[in-house]
């Protein structure tokens, strides 16, 4: 017993500040989690902001049919022409038969030219246009627009004008990229020449009406102030004349 005791008193004492090796292994485990939760914090973090981009772009494009006035023609606007590119761009993953692709784009193109031309142009913009031929033979251009009363519907205009100009873009640069290749050129100069009288008709159409609306506003000026009018009338007469 007195050995027992002799031994116990010759022990070290345990000092307070000593830590426990398991209470080191714990302060380890909880420095390791501190240095991952920021890790998953980002991560979150970057995952809500995607979702929230998505959203953000799903939200704007629903609320684009939504304000369209004519959602079934702007779509119709956009699927011909589009559809038509994408054929004529990776028609070839699927399919090897060029005479098939070459009909595929060549119909899309006509449904495309045909539906700009007589039904969305009307709808989304207030314009039209087309050919008449004359008895002695000759082509006249002929144009009609909306009242200027009725507005024309913002988004509807701006798709409309954006993709009518871009697709003949697209069609132009495909073209340098085909020069050597005689049977995928084809393809583009048929969608280049319809692409392109779309463009231009309703251009023309377009300065047509502004011109219109110009008189047209000019007139019931006119009529509304013929003082105000001949004011100006003689003011430019004693300009004229010194």
């Amino acid at each position: 017993m007195e050995a027992r005791a002799n031994l116990l008193s010759e022990a070290a004492p345990f000092a307070g500040t000593e830590t426990l090796e398991p209470d080191i292994e714990a302060v380890q485990e909880t420095n390791a989690n501190e240095n991952i939760t920021p890790q998953s914090t980002q991560t979150q973090s970057n995952t809500q902001t995607q979702s929230n981009t998505q959203t953000q772009s799903n939200t704007q494009t629903q609320s684009i049919w939504k304000e369209s006035s004519h959602p079934v023609a702007l779509a119709f606007h956009l699927l011909f022409r589009t559809g038509a590119i994408a054929i004529y761009l990776f028609g070839r993953l699927f399919t090897t038969n060029f005479s098939l692709i070459f009909i595929i784009c060549v119909l899309l193109l006509s449904f495309d030219f045909w539906t700009v031309k007589n039904v969305t142009g009307r709808l989304l913009v207030g314009l039209r246009w087309w050919n008449d031929i004359q008895p002695d033979g000759t082509n006249a251009w002929v144009f009609e627009s909306r009242d200027p009363s009725r507005p024309v519907n913002p988004i509807d205009s701006r798709i409309f004008w954006i993709s009518l100009y871009v697709a003949l873009v697209i069609w132009l640069f495909l073209a340098f990229l085909t020069l050597f290749n005689p049977e995928w050129l084809l393809i583009v100069i048929v969608a280049i020449i319809l692409n392109m009288a779309n463009v231009v008709g309703y251009t023309q159409c377009d300065k047509d009406a502004k011109k219109k609306w110009a008189a047209s506003f000019a007139t019931r000026a006119a009529t509304s102030n013929p003082s105000m009018v001949g004011k100006l009338f003689s003011a430019g007469l004693g300009r004229f004349f010194g």
